[in-house]
């Protein structure tokens, strides 16, 4: 989902820097972490800039083509695919290192490399590892970047690195402006690498925070298409789930009427006047049912299959809805004691980790948090607006459709990205067709189905 670059000079300690985010980030819930370099040393393209730099004996033009064939063949075949799925690529170097090296120290310009690289896939985030030239150059000197003289680029030496570490001074800072696409991203830096293993990783440790904690739209592709992704595998083992005969029939079972013959509207209001808002102060988790932290946890438990426990429910949230580990454990114990959820006995020999499961009449409002997902902001917006009319007026006013006015391009695509969740998740009433468009969206929810 997020493309995470490393950028810095020679010696800064970016392959360091890369390795202790690669360990940070697995403490966040993206189905998997990967980390990969620019150029490749296993593709021909990246071969090719390589040796350009280590001879030195092209043009910065030609530099900057080899680059830029190299990270376009690395975004399209193999950055981009592992995005859609949710995960996370870690690079040590990307766009800003061509900029810097044959934009600026090249001379080459800024726009011209943009535009070369304008296909390319945009890095979510930049963090620039700082460190002092001639300090850098000694690292290489000394062995622990190079091990053997063979290996020297061009631009190892002090001058050139003292250009590099201006360069990114002034990129990175707002000082020279970087052109479309690569504008969006998100820079942050100088962080300076002089010190310790352990001052570096907390560093890196509030940045990855600060920047998970806001949870930006990534630039490379579409959140609700990727958490529809993840959300798949999931009604996959539930669409599994089979019975004993004669047993009772399970209402989690994706194919039965997970609205439990109520409206959706009829699950908001039931949802809020159930919510025990002095408890969840007193807890100090969300004072309302339709919370984004709330819609996540109570929306996936109601597809885990079985029971599950914090660090497994945490893993299934996905980067969409994410939530960290500590307010999941929380809002999990909390949720125990309002029972909304109920504790199970685990049959893994010798574990101690506390088992949990929604319960059965909590599940419908769980698995409308899922197909509502994309308007959860404009039907928290509309309840604040409105805190006494009836849930079954939310849609229809947030749509406008009394006003006769077209929605915002937001809320199009956000009932686009409903309509796709029904359509995975099913209508909720057994034997129903999903909606397909805004005014069969308003009937399906606030009409109950037929007796």
């Amino acid at each position: 989902m997020y493309l995470i670059s490393i950028e810095g000079g020679d010696g800064s300690g970016k392959g360091e820097a890369a390795r202790i985010i690669l360990e940070l980030v697995n403490e966040y819930p993206f189905p998997q972490v990967h980390p990969t370099h620019e150029p490749r040393r296993h593709s021909e393209l990246g071969k090719l800039a390589l040796d350009s730099v280590k001879l030195g004996d092209r043009t910065p033009l030609q530099e900057a083509g080899l680059f830029a064939a190299d990270r376009l063949d690395h975004s399209h075949t193999w950055i981009k695919p592992l995005l859609e799925q949710g995960h996370i690529v870690i690079s040590d170097r990307n766009i800003h290192s061509s900029l810097i090296y044959q934009g600026i120290v090249g001379k080459l310009g800024i726009d011209q490399v943009c535009r070369m690289n304008s296909a390319a896939m945009i890095p979510d985030l930049v963090i620039w590892i700082d460190c002092d030239p001639e300090k850098a150059i000694k690292r290489i000197q000394s062995g622990t970047l190079r091990m053997t003289s063979q290996k020297q680029e061009y631009f190892e030496t002090t001058d050139i690195q003292k250009k590099i570490r201006k360069g990114f001074n002034d990129l990175l800072s707002g000082a020279i402006l970087v052109s479309s696409p690569f504008d969006k991203c998100c820079v942050v830096g100088p962080i300076l690498n002089e010190g310790g293993l352990d001052e570096l990783r907390r560093k890196l440790r509030d940045e990855l925070r600060t920047f998970f904690n806001r949870k930006p739209a990534p630039l490379n592709v579409d959140s609700d298409q990727v958490d529809r992704f993840l959300l798949s595998s999931l009604v996959r083992d539930v669409k599994k789930q089979t019975r004993l005969p004669g047993a009772p029939e399970m209402k989690t079972a994706i194919h039965i009427g997970w609205l439990s013959g109520m409206s959706p509207s009829q699950w908001m209001k039931q949802g809020e006047d159930t919510w025990p808002k002095q408890s969840a102060k007193e807890f100090d988790v969300p004072a309302t049912s339709y919370s984004q932290s709330c819609w996540s946890i109570l929306g996936t438990l109601s597809l885990i299959v079985g029971s599950t426990e914090v660090p497994r429910l945490h893993k299934s949230l996905g980067p969409h809805r994410m939530v960290t580990q500590r307010h999941t454990q929380r809002l999990v114990k909390w949720l125990e004691h309002e029972r909304w959820i109920h504790k199970q006995q685990s049959h893994v020999p010798f574990s101690e980790a506390k088992v949990f499961k929604l319960r059965d009449e909590k599940l419908g409002y769980g698995r409308l948090a899922l197909a509502m997902w994309p308007l959860r902001s404009a039907i928290a917006s509309w309840r604040r607006i409105n805190p006494n009319l009836d849930w079954g007026n939310a849609l229809s006013d947030i749509l406008m459709v009394k006003e006769e006015k077209n929605p915002s391009l937001s809320i199009r695509k956000a009932v686009k990205n409903v309509l796709s969740r029904l359509e995975m998740l099913t209508s909720g009433h057994e034997d129903c067709p999903t909606p397909t468009n805004i005014e069969e969206l308003i009937i399906w929810w606030k009409t109950s189905p037929p007796k």
